[in-house]
């Protein structure tokens, strides 16, 4: 079985792949610290509401096919790169919650992803624990990040999900709706890889729970999500199961 045979090659080189990953897709030419605003996409898809389907969102239908990769989106601008074009290359969509400081950083990766033909959607403004805040403090942060989003893309993006936490209070879910988002987004399948637990385990972690339907927590910034994608995305072809947008996967 690839997970037990390359378990510890992957243990190994890790460091290696990731390495050699980046220079493949963002080259060798240092990139200056800070980008500035790029031309927003002619036509940025805003939130919609999905009949049927509850306020939080943990999957989608059981009885097709496809599953939706989300990334929380922050960390190296690099990382994150590299794993979209590893995504595109498989012919594979994702969904990328974004931090707002990480956009003021990052302008340019929300023009990237949106190129990709990806969803793209709000993480909060700071990526605090949006459950210790009042629904007032919630709605700000909520708000704030859409304003990045909106500035960038003309849209407040496709998705919302809290920042710290996988399910969403009642107050956070008001917050959401008020800000502009029907649904907030949650996941019923963890990767964990935020946990650096390894390439091996990271795959593991969501070919063991994966269904049809299912929506998976990823993130950027972590080396061992760079190593572990084209394994997982290999699996999910062997599977017949399709990687989709969030969008596609509801529609």
């Amino acid at each position: 079985m690839i997970l037990t045979d390359r378990r510890t090659a992957l243990r190994a080189g890790t460091a290696a792949a990731v390495a050699g990953a980046l220079t493949t897709a963002c080259g060798t030419e240092p990139r200056p610290r800070h980008t500035p605003p790029v031309p927003a996409p002619a036509a940025a898809p805003f939130p919609r509401r999905f009949p049927g389907h509850p306020t939080e969102i943990a999957h989608g239908p059981r009885d097709r096919p496809r599953v939706a990769l989300t990334f929380h989106g922050q960390g190296d601008p690099a990382i994150a790169r590299t794993l979209l074009t590893q995504a595109e290359g498989a012919g594979a969509r994702i969904t990328v919650l974004a931090v707002g400081d990480w956009l003021d950083q990052h302008p340019a990766l929300a023009r990237r992803i949106l190129d990709g033909g990806h969803d793209l959607g709000n993480h909060t403004q700071r990526h605090l624990d949006i459950t210790a805040m009042t629904e007032t403090e919630a709605y700000a942060e909520i708000s704030a990040c859409a304003t990045r989003l909106r500035r960038l893309t003309g849209s407040i993006g496709t998705w919302f999900r809290p920042s710290r936490t996988r399910h969403a209070t009642p107050a956070v879910q008001r917050a959401a709706r008020r800000a502009g988002y029907p649904h907030v987004l949650s996941y019923d399948v963890d990767s964990l890889d935020f946990t650096s637990p390894g390439a091996s385990a990271v795959v593991a972690n969501v070919t063991g729970r994966i269904h049809n339907g299912s929506v998976v927590s990823l993130h950027f910034g972590y080396a061992d999500t760079v190593a572990a994608l084209p394994l997982l995305l290999a699996d999910l072809d062997r599977r017949g199961l399709r990687a989709v947008s969030t969008t596609e996967l509801l529609t």
